[in-house]
């Protein structure tokens, strides 16, 4: 059973940066796609970031687009997001997914001054 654990999120002044970090345990990442989503209560969780199996192609909600960054080390059975020009809007509880099947449990970032 995969399993994937989210960290990295605390809070951070606005312009600041982060890198959250989603490690999986029980089966390689290898052989899937990963995406980044957030959620704010009240909200639907929305998709900021994603990355393929195979060629480690990304693709980037436009809210985020030129500000963060997703990576994976398969290596380490770790996919990253590097958030840099944080904003108050991009406060929220950040989740990793592999596949279509296997989320994380979220960690929380706050922008705020």
């Amino acid at each position: 059973q995969l399993q994937l654990v989210e960290s990295g999120g605390e809070l951070v002044q606005p312009g600041g940066s982060l890198r959250l970090s989603c490690v999986a345990s029980g089966y390689t990442l290898d052989y899937y796609a990963i995406g980044w989503f957030r959620q704010v209560p009240g909200k639907e969780r929305e998709d900021v970031a994603c990355i393929t199996s195979t060629d480690g192609g990304t693709h980037y909600a436009d809210s985020v687009k030129g500000r963060f960054t997703i990576s994976r080390d398969n290596a380490k059975n770790t996919v990253y997001l590097q958030m840099n020009s944080l904003k108050p809007e991009d406060t929220a509880v950040y989740f990793c997914k592999a596949g279509e099947t296997y989320w994380g449990q979220g960690t929380q970032v706050t922008v705020s001054s």
